[in-house]
């Protein structure tokens, strides 16, 4: 496991789901509840939902038709895990498919926060630093909602990673076909500091960000115009070969930015890297190292394709895949934790 998901390893015993599990038992009484359409009582309680899930990753079962299996047949599913008059396929999936996604959202979020509080700052001098980029899933042809090209369905999930706990710490999902960059400021909170690559390159955006009090570090194309207003010192010994408040882009293609923003370019191993901020309290070379912590959310997105076996989909709808995906991420959290 890659170094920024390691608060858990660093134990000498393999936790119980029990052990695991205990921090959602402080959260449950303040989630909204989960009520009955009409008038047939739930055969799956909230809590029975999130547990299945979590077992569901714990266990790296392949399919939905086989969590339900175990949790009929095995004797700890049964008694730890499983409704108490146990649950059958269709009552399992219509539950998965067509409720608890607020339920879910809130205790995401709950154990984002409670993680953020547990785990060490690694970078506290940095401020407070949120990588955002988006994963494709591969989808089947019956998922319509799921939109990419012809021939092929994919669904997209927008992340926002804690760069600073190693942490997911907000989710969106959409079509495939969905641009990423609407999803930054709603990922963002003020004060915050987004780190994006070059697909969140937008100048208006750069604007946005800044209006909101939101802050960004996000790598631009070489070829951007600049306009520069003024040049910062730069050390001779350092990676950083330009440091200047510049104008991005031009009036004539109607993209310039009306604020300046900060432009450091440096250079690592023969590749020029550009990098447009408004932090202006960090020296440049903070802000080459910010952008470089962007690459924990790529290690991130390969863990949990390998290991959460988000991609085995145990359903065909938006609301299944993102309650898959939400208990994907809540095991995460409470291994974190």
């Amino acid at each position: 496991m890659p170094r920024s998901f390691e608060p858990y390893q660093k134990k000498c015993f393999s936790p119980s789901f029990n052990q695991v599990y205990q921090p959602v038992r402080k959260i449950l009484p303040d989630t909204p509840v989960l009520e009955s359409r009409g008038d047939r009582p739930l055969k799956m309680t909230f809590e029975d939902e999130l547990k299945a899930l979590i077992f569901f990753h714990l266990e790296e079962h392949v399919s939905g038709r086989h969590l339900v299996q175990v949790l009929n047949e095995d004797d700890f599913a049964r008694q730890n895990i499983a409704p108490k008059d146990g649950i059958g396929k269709s009552s399992f999936f219509e539950a998965i498919n067509g409720r608890g996604l607020e339920q879910l959202q809130f205790v995401f979020q709950k154990l984002s926060v409670e993680a953020s509080n547990i785990l060490p700052n690694r970078h506290a001098d940095l401020g407070e630093l949120v990588a955002i980029d988006g994963s494709l899933i591969n989808a089947t042809l019956s998922m319509t909602w799921a939109d990419y090209r012809k021939g092929s369905k994919k669904a997209k999930v927008h992340l926002g990673f804690n760069l600073n706990q190693g942490i997911p710490s907000k989710i969106f999902l959409t079509d495939g076909k969905e641009a990423e960059r609407p999803f930054v400021s709603k990922i963002l909170s003020p004060g915050q500091t987004g780190v994006g690559d070059r697909g969140y390159q937008k100048h208006d955006l750069f604007d946005s960000l800044q209006d909101e009090g939101k802050s960004f570090v996000i790598r631009i194309k070489a070829g951007t115009t600049k306009t520069p207003i003024k040049e910062n010192k730069i050390n001779p010994d350092s990676i950083v070969f330009y440091d200047a408040e510049v104008l991005l882009g031009t009036v004539e293609n109607n993209n310039q930015t009306k604020e300046p923003v900060r432009l450091v370019g440096y250079r690592v191993n023969g590749v020029d890297y550009w990098i447009a901020t408004d932090r202006r309290d960090l020296t440049a070379e903070q802000i080459a190292k910010i952008y470089k912590l962007r690459w924990d959310i790529e290690i991130f997105f390969a863990w949990w394709k390998r290991h959460l076996r988000v991609y085995h989909l145990i359903a065909r709808s938006e609301h299944g895949l993102m309650a898959q995906i939400l208990g994907g991420l809540i095991t995460y959290l409470l291994l974190a934790i």
